[in-house]
């Protein structure tokens, strides 16, 4: 439907979800219930490996919850969907790689939704802030992310005065990859996601289970999980015809094809 909230596109093996919520794409409960089964989707399907998410127009990335929404009615504790909210940030066993191409504001939600992707691309007129300090509300999930992606002085500033980081420094504190002119932001988004689809699918799920799990692990209990297969995914990938497909490609000095089984 042409009035949908989420517009999904499909090139190859990349799936791009844009958001489309005119004025400034931010996200009411229904939005998010809708990318959450677009994500859910995705990670689904074996024919995608890779997605990019990004924002329709030139001004706004997202601004995070829809105010006006949630003075209409709608909970700030209310139903977000499959993925929470966005989406993305607790969807479980996403084991693909998600690129957020921010084209704009970048605050509040919208920034924890890009922090939920694996690498951020920037437009370099994006800017970002976690603004809920002004309005007596908490950042939950970029309360938590946040101080573990850049060094903690700088989260703690942004969290308690809501300041705003343009896109330059916000890569220098290690926040986003790479900034691009906004002409170039999407050509570079689906170069990079090209790049990833065509690497080898079992060994992304490992490295994000890896990661996401070992979090809150010691480090020579993950060591311990990764060498004796414990994770699933590892399990999977070191019984892989995609891992005697890389030995293989290797010996016989060619570029690998991987099946992703």
């Amino acid at each position: 439907m042409s009035d949908t909230p989420i517009k999904t596109t499909r090139n190859g093996q990349v799936l791009e979800v844009t958001l489309d919520r005119p004025k400034a794409n931010a996200i009411d409960l229904a939005t998010s219930r809708i990318m959450g089964e677009v994500f859910r989707d995705f990670r689904d399907d074996p024919d995608l490996r890779v997605a990019i998410i990004t924002g329709a127009g030139d001004k706004f990335f997202c601004p995070g919850w829809d105010l006006k929404a949630a003075a209409d009615g709608d909970a700030v504790d209310g139903d977000y969907g499959v993925g929470g909210f966005g989406g993305l940030q607790e969807l479980p066993h996403l084991n693909k790689p998600v690129i957020a191409a921010v084209n704009g504001i970048c605050c509040g939600g919208g920034l924890e939704l890009a922090l939920s992707a694996d690498m951020i691309l920037a437009a370099d007129h994006a800017s970002f802030a976690l603004p809920e300090i002004r309005s007596g509300t908490v950042a939950d999930a970029a309360s938590i992310k946040l101080p573990k992606r850049i060094p903690y002085h700088i989260a703690m500033e942004m969290l308690l005065t809501g300041r705003w980081l343009d896109a330059e420094e916000a890569a220098r504190w290690g926040m986003i990859n790479h900034i691009y002119p906004a002409s170039d932001l999407m050509s570079e988004a689906r170069k990079l996601a090209q790049l990833l689809a065509s690497g080898p699918p079992l060994v992304y799920a490992a490295i994000k289970e890896v990661v996401r799990e070992a979090e809150d692990m010691k480090f020579q209990d993950a060591l311990n999980k990764i060498t004796k297969s414990q994770f699933k995914t590892v399990e999977t990938l070191y019984t892989s015809e995609d891992q005697l497909e890389g030995a293989r490609a290797f010996a016989e000095k060619r570029d690998p094809v991987w099946k992703g089984r």
